[in-house]
């Protein structure tokens, strides 16, 4: 493997066939280079995919009102459809398998929030203490709304550490009172929650004291809830089943799409992995496929070689060389050739998809899609794999050459030159 003579004679039968090596190695660089870099851009689109969903349980559904498109049974077209508290009551009793419901208002007018002298415009949202349960988000410090604080209206809120920051950057938090409207709030706990953007700064307090204190009214603005072992089949008659009961509480029709929106998690996060992985497995074709002409190309100027030396390889076996010897010296060209390619189109791959991995990380705070495309990244195992394609098809490329290599008869080799 390591004989220095043998090495001398591949350097030299490269640099004969300069041209014609450099094109093939380009073709098995540019092979393993799409397939790392595609596999890669396929992982940060699934990583990003995943981020969102992991924002809300995964087994979870949304209910938002919706405008009525066709007129029905007194019910005009454009109806804007408002849900209740009664319909939240309804949902959570009639339908099964429910494991965790709650439902989210809303606060009318701006929502300025201070504690002191800081300030700050943030996104307050009125649910149940069940929430916690729908939203992944972890605690921090202190509690979550609890039915305590719901049944008995008291004044408290959960607020997002990036509101923390804002209003309290110094101190704690806890037991603190922060004004929402000119109304103070006592703080009863600090939580970090994933989001699209880093602009994201929540603040959850009791629905039912929103409802009596900023709307008097008892207007929800959604519905959430998760299931408890559903098939996606299952969660779409639940769906179904929820169309229904709406069309009949406000009298729109149930064949109207959108009177009702409902985001089914179950369904789009079974969609997504799906359609991730049909992405991979097209990916990971175009790259053998590109890798294979490559290896085409190894075999063809391994065959010219062959036929170039004919003469040569019979004058070595006539002095007594063996066939393993012909074999491995053909064998080792072609395996340096299709490797050394290869391991080019493999760092190119890694450094392209490194350089866009820290430029996604300057982009995140400029841009917030960017929040779409995570850490594109190969793992070790797709590398190791990738290197180990590339020594088996570079001994493939190599194989019929070497073997009719060694097949070469001295006399014949030297009647044909």
């Amino acid at each position: 493997m390591f004989d220095r003579d043998k090495w001398q004679e591949i350097f030299s039968t490269i640099r004969k066939n300069k041209t014609r090596t450099i094109l093939t190695g380009f073709s098995v660089a540019t092979g393993i280079f799409m397939l790392i870099f595609l596999l890669g851009a396929g992982r940060g689109l699934r990583n990003g995919m995943t981020s969102v969903f992991a924002q809300d349980a995964t087994n979870s559904m949304q209910i938002y009102g919706g405008r009525t498109t066709k007129a029905y049974k007194g019910t005009p077209e454009g109806k804007f459809i408002q849900m209740v508290n009664d319909d939240f009551l309804n949902l959570k009793k009639s339908i099964e398998k429910i494991d965790a419901i709650s439902a989210m208002s809303y606060i009318p007018g701006a929502e300025t929030i201070s504690y002191k002298n800081n300030f700050g415009n943030f996104n307050v949202s009125p649910v149940h203490d069940t929430y916690k349960e729908i939203k992944n988000f972890e605690i921090l410090k202190g509690r979550f709304l609890n039915q305590n604080d719901l049944d008995e209206h008291r004044k408290v809120v959960a607020i997002q550490d990036e509101v923390k920051k804002v209003l309290f950057p110094n101190e704690t938090a806890l037991n603190k009172f922060i004004n929402i409207n000119d109304i103070k709030f006592k703080v009863i706990g600090v939580f970090h929650q994933q989001s699209f953007d880093d602009n994201s700064r929540e603040i959850y307090i009791p629905i039912t004291v929103a409802q009596k204190i900023f709307n008097n009214n008892d207007h929800i603005r959604r519905i959430s809830f998760t299931l408890d072992n559903v098939s996606v089949e299952e969660s779409k008659n639940i769906e179904q089943q929820i169309t229904y009961k709406m069309a009949a509480r406000h009298n729109f029709s149930k064949e109207d799409k959108n009177a009702l929106w409902i985001q089914n998690n179950i369904e789009n996060s079974q969609t997504f992995a799906g359609l991730f992985s049909a992405i991979e497995m097209f990916v990971w074709i175009i790259g053998i496929f590109t890798i294979v002409l490559g290896v085409i190309g190894v075999f063809n100027i391994m065959m010219i070689v062959v036929r170039e030396r004919t003469k040569e390889i019979g004058i070595r076996k006539a002095i007594g060389a063996s066939p393993s010897s012909v074999v491995g010296l053909i064998l080792m060209e072609a395996i340096f050739i299709t490797a050394a390619s290869g391991y080019v189109g493999l760092i190119a791959g890694v450094g392209l998809l490194e350089a866009i991995n820290q430029f996604d990380m300057i982009e995140k705070i400029y841009a917030p899609a960017a929040i779409y495309f995570i850490d594109p990244q190969v793992d070790l195992g797709i590398a190791v794999g990738a290197t180990v394609v590339l020594v088996i098809t570079g001994a493939l490329a190599g194989f019929f050459p070497a073997r009719k290599a060694a097949a070469i008869r001295p006399i014949e080799a030297l009647r044909d030159e």
